[in-house]
Parts: C-alpha cells; structure tokens; sequence
C-alpha cells in the first residue's frame, strides 16, 4: 500500500523480534547437536553468545554424518582442537548478512580468513559445494543459514 512516506505491505502474522543468540537459535532447532557440541569442544560457545552481529552457516546433524566415518569423533579430540577451530571459524562471516545479501554476492570472507565461494544454481544458494536449505534465522546477535554439507577451509599453501 503507497503511502506519502513509504510503503505498507499486509503480513498474516505477527512478526515477533529474535529472541535468543546463535547458540540458543540453535539449540531451539533440535538439528544442530552436532554443531553445538563441535562449538563446546573447541570454547567458540562465547563468541557464538557475543554481541556479533555473526553469520553463521550452520551444518545439521546430517550434514556432519555425511563426513567419513569417525571424523567427527576425531576431530572432537582436544589434540585435535586447532583444525575443529578452522573448520568451525570457516562456517562464519563477520556481520548479519541475510539471504539477498549472500546470494548477491561472489564470495564472503569467513572469520577463518578464507573467503566462502558464494553462486546461484538452479534457483538454489551454494555455499562452495553446500546447498543452502534455510535462510534467515534471525538470532539477537545475527542469522543462521541452514547448509545440508561441512564446509572446509582450502589447505594451507606452503
């Protein structure tokens, strides 16, 4: 509806803010386990409750299970802890970027460090080879996008 100072667009529902952070959001879904216990054994929990605002592009549990057998349990293992960092800082952008915003664009930098491949094929967001399932699920300190694959930073160049 046109207005003299904007725009009004009908909704069917009362539109409630975000309440809880990443971790809570999460947590809520029931299909983020895996992610959660990945962010507990590698003490990112707190800076998933931090102020943000942080993208997060949340693997599921089945996500996690698509991995080789026993990679998971590896790589829970605390002398394993510095790769589960860099894997788990590479589902992560610094900001609150929604769909539109990642869809649009060709890359993101994670919080890793190395940029996140972003294209639209056939209608669908990939997220270097990661489909992404579900957008925009808002939290106080960002949003979650929903990715049906473990994501994995490139390999160091020596």
């Amino acid at each position: 509806i046109q207005c003299s100072n904007g725009v009004i667009h009908v909704i069917d529902s009362v539109m409630m803010p975000a309440t809880g952070d990443i971790v809570d959001v999460a947590a809520k879904c029931g299909t983020f386990n895996t992610l959660i216990a990945a962010a507990k054994a590698a003490d990112l929990v707190d800076t998933l409750k931090s102020k943000g605002p942080l993208t997060v592009l949340a693997p599921t549990d089945a996500a996690f299970a698509k991995l080789p057998k026993g990679t998971v349990e590896m790589l829970l293992k605390p002398e394993n802890k510095a790769k589960l960092v860099d894997i788990l800082t590479y589902h992560v952008v610094a900001g609150r970027a929604f769909a539109t915003d990642v869809a649009a664009a060709k890359s993101v930098k994670s919080v890793q460090g190395s940029p996140i491949m972003i294209k639209v094929m056939n209608g669908k967001v990939m997220v270097n080879k990661a489909t992404v399932v579900a957008t925009d699920i808002n939290a106080t300190n960002g949003v979650v996008h929903v990715i049906d694959q473990v994501i994995l930073p490139p390999a160091p160049k020596n």
